[in-house]
């Protein structure tokens, strides 16, 4: 799969199907639209293509009412390479794209530069200047320019819509199963191991750090809170683990989001390495702690918690 900074370095492209949108999680109703492109790319003989945004959109017009990220970009990008994604262009959403006309856009940015010969869109499709255009304006565009133009009906499950947002209602919740369930495959993070401040060796479990908030944008994960977790990338099989994920209110106050993995009976120097983190199920809410003394009894019970998990499953 090919990965492009921004649709100004494919003019004269070769031609391509292409949908357009944030896909932030993947989801099932992201992955059947995604689906439905590789397909009918191959049948026209055409590369697929994601465009896809960054910043959200709305992060750029309201940054303090954004939703919080569901995937970093790694996770969003090894998603569109599973499906079998020919091309993603990562377009920088900025004040002048924003002010693109619905004519603007078909004209320098699907055909110019990506040179778009099928276009496939979700239902809630818009697009330019103040979300103008809508499908039937881009049905009349392709008529006149000579590109196809589909669209693709929502996904439900028990009589609702898979979206972002019943995702993220769900990792906010706690509820993994039905996280896993919206987007047909468990929810995991993956990211570089960091240096961190060593206290978890003190305590007596020592953890491999990965720096979330910085993959996402700054903001606040989909959800915090301490789970049970496997650990992918260290081997042929996942590891166990217990896992926390957030601000560490006990012993930092910067308001940096870090996920912390203890993993059980595995010691080695991992530093830089990239790990994914399946998050199984969660224990408890994050919490603060007055003394290190009582977080080091919480932890143990959160290891204990993660380890009975696994041995029901052994024996299920």
């Amino acid at each position: 799969m090919n990965v492009f900074r921004g649709s100004a370095h494919l003019r004269a492209a070769p031609p391509c199907a292409l949908t357009i949108g944030n896909f932030d999680g993947v989801h099932r109703g992201h992955h059947a639209l995604l689906q439905a492109l590789t397909e009918g790319a191959r049948a026209r003989g055409l590369a697929s293509c994601v465009m896809t945004f960054e910043p959200h959109p709305k992060e750029f017009f309201s940054p303090a009412e954004a939703p919080p990220r569901i995937l970093n970009l790694r996770d969003k990008l090894t998603a569109f390479a599973d499906i079998g994604i020919d091309r993603v262009v990562i377009e920088r959403f900025n004040a002048a794209y924003a002010k693109l006309t619905p004519e603007q856009f078909v004209a320098e940015i699907l055909l110019r530069r990506l040179n778009t010969k099928w276009i496939l869109i979700g239902d809630d499709f818009c697009y330019g200047a103040k979300r103008a255009g809508d499908f039937a304006s881009l049905k009349r565009a392709g008529e006149q320019f000579g590109f196809e133009v589909s669209n693709i009906n929502t996904v439900l499950e028990n009589q609702e819509r898979i979206s972002s947002s019943a995702l993220r209602n769900a990792l906010a919740a706690g509820d993994m199963a039905k996280a896993a369930l919206l987007l047909g495959r468990p929810y995991m993070i993956s990211g570089h191991v960091i240096y961190g401040r060593q206290l978890g060796r003190t305590l007596g479990f020592p953890t491999l750090n990965l720096a979330v908030a910085n993959h996402l944008n700054e903001r606040k994960p989909a959800m915090t809170g301490i789970f049970t977790v496997l650990i992918h990338g260290l081997g042929d099989t996942p590891l166990p683990g217990v896992a926390s994920l957030g601000v560490r209110p006990t012993v930092e106050d910067a308001g940096r989001v870090l996920l912390e993995v203890h993993l059980f009976d595995f010691n080695a120097d991992l530093y830089g390495r990239i790990i994914r983190v399946e998050l199984l199920e969660k224990i408890r809410d994050e919490a603060k702690y007055p003394d290190l003394e009582t977080l080091q009894s919480a932890i143990q019970n959160d290891a204990q918690c993660a380890r009975d998990y696994f041995q029901k499953k052994v024996h299920v």
